[in-house]
Formats: structure tokens, sequence, C-alpha cells
């Protein structure tokens, strides 16, 4: 048995057609078999001298040049069959993989310095190509466990600045559930939450009445679940 860590990196950016926002994951074309060609998840095999985190953490900056601020263990898979590549059922399969999934939420500051690495390309979530391995069914348990956390935690502060705006706020849950929501009502669940707190400043610049500017409470959120490596001693 083969231990792998692999991660599902996700982003805020325009939808394809400029309409609005959705969110985007970086994918990397195999280049050995099996599924050679084919895309799938930035993760490599787990290497003895490092820990998890580390992994992770150099898959994503050979990914896309960077170390996103949030990164948290999502899930482990090792499915008996998942390194078979499904060319014929008779195929012997190979040695079985079990792959420690992390994610990584980028906001748009951290997006704007990414590089996308060699043999990396960005898809919307929700047209993604076909996958290799169980990666599809990978990324449909990164969504569906980032839209639940939504409802019941503050983890829409991982895609935004230190000070926003209560429309930036709505426009992150918006893209994430991928539906609608009425500005009134998000306004005041959102305040009735306890989550986020005036800053007392607004946003300079506009034509306009200048919208306020917020902060998520700093009793309310982690800023950042996993934190880096220590050196070791």
């Amino acid at each position: 048995m083969q231990l792998a860590v692999s991660t599902v990196i996700l982003a805020l950016r325009p939808t394809p057609d400029g309409s609005g926002t959705t969110l985007w994951l970086p994918l990397v074309r195999r280049i050995r078999e099996p599924f050679l060609g084919a895309w799938a998840l930035p993760g490599e095999p787990l290497e003895e001298h490092m820990s998890l985190v580390e992994a992770a953490r150099t898959r994503l900056r050979h990914t896309i040049g960077l170390d996103p601020n949030y990164l948290e263990q999502l899930y482990a898979f090792g499915g008996v069959d998942r390194s078979r590549d499904g060319s014929s059922p008779d195929a012997p399969c190979p040695e079985r993989v079990v792959s420690i999934v992390y994610w990584a939420l980028v906001r748009a500051d951290e997006d704007a310095r990414m590089v996308a690495g060699e043999n990396v390309a960005w898809f919307p979530a929700e047209q993604l190509p076909a996958l290799a391995f169980d990666h599809a069914a990978i990324v449909d348990y990164a969504l569906a466990r980032l839209r639940a956390k939504l409802e019941y935690t503050p983890i829409a502060h991982a895609f935004l600045p230190d000070e926003f705006t209560l429309t930036e706020v709505r426009e992150v849950y918006e893209a994430v559930l991928g539906r609608g929501l009425d500005p009134a009502n998000f306004r005041r669940q959102i305040l009735a939450s306890g989550a986020v707190e005036p800053t007392g400043e607004k946003v300079t610049g506009t034509s306009h009445r200048p919208p306020s500017l917020y902060r998520y409470r700093p009793d309310s959120v982690a800023t950042s679940p996993t934190p880096p490596p220590r050196s070791a001693a």
C-alpha cells in the first residue's frame, strides 16, 4: 500500500460568460500511466521525510506557486480499486493508494500572485473534464463540505480580504452555493450571527454613498486551520 497527499485548491473567479463569480480549481495533466493525459488533482506519493502538511504545502507551491493562508485536511480516500484505470476489468489492480486530501481556499490577493506550474490549467468547479482515478468524487466531496460549512461556520473569511463590505461577503456565499441571496435578509442574518463587526471605516473613492467596511471577529475564525510546519530541530 502506498500513501499519497492530494490537494483541492479553490478560488473565486469570474464565470466563463462573465455574468458573476464561481469556484475554480487547478488540475494537472498526467504524464504517465495510469490515466496518461487525463486531468487530475495535484498530488504525489508521501515521502518518508515529510509530514502530511509539508507534503501538501510543497505540492501547492509546485502547482500554483504560493502557499495559501487557508489549508485544512479534508478527508482520506482509500477505496480498494481506486488506482485502477478502468481500461479493462481483467487488468491486474496496481498497488493500492490511500490519499490524504487537503483543501486550500484562496483569497483574491493570493489568486493575483499565483503562477500555474507545468501541465496545470484552471477549470470552473461545475464544468470539469473527466478526471483520473476517483478525483471527481473527491471534488464533489470537497464542494459539498464547503457548502455545508458555509452554513454553520465563518469559512467565507478564507476567500475575503481582512476588511470587506457585506456585499462582498454575500457574493462569496452566492458563488459557493450557486444561487442568489436576498441582500436585505443576508445582511440581517450575517450581522445577527455576530461573526462580523464594523471597522468604523468606509470604502473610499466611490461616487455614491460609500459602504461600510467590516471584518470577521478574531474569536470567530482561525487564521490558518493547518499552521505552517515547523523546521526540524
